[in-house]
């Protein structure tokens, strides 16, 4: 069906922004603040022998050292309990946090952490993915059978989660197809790298605490705290002030708990503020590398009949949130494709590198990679061309997905229409030096429960109270748009009071794309009890039914008759004296679908996607043969995300993730050395995609309305762009180059070794 285009507005934080007023975490001073800092273990692994805090605790202006010793002993994580807020007798990274300072200056913090001794006893390094599941291999947590885990995570030795994925009969699938095609590929774990550095504000108040702190879930962080510090939930705030970005990066709790616990035992307010260097090594939010195999038996006319994958996922050396990531990548391993017969089965990995976890899509783009290099492979082996062979081959409406699942009304065709149309595919012939590269991804939308409450004022202008957190992705000024429609009124005519524990309902956070999805629903169900107060008192003043009272143009009238009108602040002010107009909604998550003919072992509830969004990617690209430099021209995005509320940050959302997409693809990868720490922790050895790097992306919206979804139809979207891009790339290299780059990212010196062979 064809959808409206949304009209455009200035989003609600933007002149703060642009103006420079806006204050961020770091901007913010309380008299007689201290500063903080962090020893860390600068080892991959080893067993502390000695820590001794008594040149540190001697040097003038420092005010608090704390270590293990001093918070309680908690363990905590979201799916396997497996770490405590400072080291206790082992490091296991080089990030980990051994010991905490508190001093009148970030000068002296910083000389007094150096200060602290620390000796460690070397214990063997867990660094390669295959190794560390092998029986004999050396184990990164010695007593990983005690720690508590959710259920059902699945556990063994340095195995931190398994999943798998199986449907049909695999080895009749293999024996009945006429070619099986093999591929291997590897993938190097990456960064967020928001440019905003994480930062964190305690103070207390008697024996309570507020925190303000850069994270992208004030509620997760909130939560965080009252577990490690023992303290009820009443006790702890968290504010966010302006967040400079995240994509997953500042998901999760960690920081604010050893802030606190300085401040608490300073006596003073203690802010944290991270130098770049730290925003690489410390943070247990990085891209997960992995390694990749994947098996697909297919007959001569191109039908896929079955498909075996295996793959490893580098952990670190704590789960954080990716205990659910190998299901999650099972599912992107056996992709969007009709397939009788699926067997795939991933491993998160204990090594002694930083902790991964949510990243922009997790799991999704090395996955997706892996996977359309290795589809452009199997269509080549059977002579068809890369696009005809996914129609051919794609889930459509009706169709049953890799996991048992039956798909409604889904756009993933089109999308492979639309993008191949935008980039010109097929249509004449290319320079020598380029070529086009088609890739398909997809991604669910996170169906989480939300709050939000909705006031008029007598004036007639609105408050959207909202536990929503905004990380610059425009989804949280999206709300007013949604209240404004539902009221017939502007979206600046909504205030938005968000992102303050205290304040608003519970809400995950800024992360798995689902702010508008879930929070949308929670503000439309809210402004819609407003709108029938409004209905009642306009049906009064004009002596009418509510059911024919309209809403529209900041005013009421009854149908037909719009030239009587009564403003939304006349009627304020009449609520004003007697009802208040205030609205409250949760937005009930939709239902997980079905699955049938499937089995999952490790089922944290990725084996079915809700509303799951479809996109198509075509990219552009020259190759240097000399020198193996990439460089991408132009990109052709398509994407299925149900109806877009937000056509302007729609377009962003799709723009931001193909630039982080091409970083991922060409540049951006965590180098390391023989002892197992990072190489390239810094902004000039670690090269992200800027303005002089942007291609041409042309984007197009398949806006399919569908039910039981997002408001008004709506699916995720701010992930999804991520998924396809660096696959796009690889084939259209694998083209110029004459076979897939195998190991990601694709760097000049690994395209020109691939160009050698």
């Amino acid at each position: 069906m064809t959808v409206a285009t949304p009209r455009r507005f200035v989003r609600a934080d933007g002149p703060d922004k642009v103006t420079g007023s806006g204050r961020y975490t770091a901007d913010l001073t309380f008299t007689g603040m201290l500063a903080a800092k962090f020893r860390y273990a600068e080892i991959a692994h080893g067993r502390i022998t000695r820590l001794d805090t008594t040149a540190a605790q001697a040097i003038s202006g420092v005010f608090a050292v704390i270590t293990d010793a001093d918070v309680p002993d908690v363990r905590f994580g979201p799916f396997v309990a497996d770490r405590t807020l400072f080291a206790r007798d082992v490091v296991r990274f080089e990030g980990e946090i051994v010991a905490a300072v508190a001093a009148s200056t970030p000068e002296i913090a910083a000389r007094a952490a150096a200060a602290i001794i620390v000796e460690y006893e070397p214990l063997p390094l867990v660094t390669d993915l295959e190794d560390a599941l092998t029986a004999g291999a050396s184990l990164v947590h010695e007593h990983w059978a005690v720690y508590g885990s959710a259920d059902p995570v699945v556990r063994d030795r340095n195995d931190a989660s398994f999943s798998s994925i199986t449907t049909g009969d695999v080895d009749a699938g293999m024996a009945a197809a006429d070619l099986v095609i093999e591929s291997r590929f590897v993938a190097d774990g990456c960064h967020a790298v928001p440019i905003e550095p994480r930062a964190v504000v305690a103070q207390w108040e008697g024996n309570k605490v507020t925190i303000w702190t850069s994270t992208q879930v004030p509620f997760d962080a909130r939560a965080g705290v009252c577990e490690t510090l023992e303290m009820p939930a009443s006790r702890v705030r968290i504010i966010v002030p302006h967040l400079g970005g995240g994509f997953g990066g500042k998901c999760g709790f960690h920081y604010e708990a050893h802030v606190a616990a300085l401040a608490r035992v300073a006596k003073r307010p203690v802010r944290l503020v991270f130098s770049r260097r730290e925003e690489f090594l410390a943070p247990d939010r990085r891209r997960e590398g992995m390694v990749i195999d994947i098996r697909t038996g297919v007959r001569h006319d191109g039908t896929i009949t079955a498909r075996t994958g295996w793959m490893a996922m580098d952990n670190g050396a704590y789960t954080a949130d990716a205990g659910f990531f190998p299901q999650l990548a099972a599912m992107h391993i056996a992709g969007p494709y009709k397939i009788p017969n699926v067997s795939v089965e991933a491993h998160l990995v204990y090594t002694n590198h930083q902790p991964s976890g949510s990243v922009r899509a997790p799991t999704a783009p090395q996955a997706c990679w892996a996977l359309e290099s290795h589809t452009d492979e199997v269509a080549a082996a059977v002579g068809m061309d890369p696009v005809a062979f996914r129609k051919l081959n794609a889930v459509d409406t009706g169709d049953v997905g890799p996991s048992g699942q039956t798909y409604g009304e889904i756009g993933v065709q089109q999308c492979i229409t639309e993008a191949t149309r935008l980039v010109g595919y097929g249509e004449t012939p290319l320079p020598h030096d380029e070529a086009i590269g088609v890739a398909i991804g997809w991604w669910p939308s996170f169906a989480v429960p939300s709050g939000a409450y909705i006031k008029l004022d007598g004036d007639g202008s609105g408050q959207i109270i909202t536990g929503a957190q905004e990380c610059g992705t425009g989804a949280v000024m999206t709300l007013r748009q949604l209240a404004a429609d539902e009221l017939g009124m502007n979206p600046e005519d909504f205030e938005l009071v968000y992102q303050d524990t205290s304040v608003a309902p519970y809400d995950m956070g800024a992360t798995g794309s689902q702010t508008l999805f879930n929070n949308g629903r929670a503000v439309v169900a809210a402004a819609g009890q407003i709108a029938e107060q409004l209905r009642n008192l306009a049906a009064e003043f004009f002596e009418a039914s509510a059911a024919d009272i309209v809403l529209a143009d900041g005013g009421a009238y009854v149908a037909g008759s719009p030239v009587a009108t009564v403003s939304i602040a006349e009627l304020a002010g009449i609520a004003a004296s007697g009802e208040l107009l205030i609205g409250h909604g949760s937005g009930t998550p939709p239902a997980t679908p079905q699955l049938v003919g499937s089995s999952c072992v490790g089922d944290l509830g990725m084996a079915a996607f809700v509303a799951p969004q479809f996109s198509c990617h075509a990219v552009r690209i020259r190759l240097d043969r000399d020198t193996g430099v990439v460089r991408v021209l132009e990109v052709a995005a398509a994407h299925d995300s149900g109806t877009i509320i937000n056509e302007l940050g729609a377009l962003g959302q799709v723009e931001g993730g193909v630039m982080m997409g091409i970083g991922q693809a060409l540049t951006e990868g965590t180098v390391y050395d023989d002892e197992g720490r990072q190489r390239n922790a810094g902004l000039l050895e670690y090269k992200l995609q800027t303005c002089a790097d942007s291609p041409v992306i042309r984007t197009h919206f398949v806006q399919i309305v569908t039910p039981d979804a997002g408001p008004r139809g709506a699916k995720g979207l701010a992930e999804a762009p991520n998924v396809a891009t660096a696959a796009a790339i690889a084939n259209a290299i694998a083209k110029l180059v004459g076979t897939p780059v195998r190991r990601l990212p694709m760097t000049p010196e690994r395209v020109w070794e691939a160009l050698q062979s």
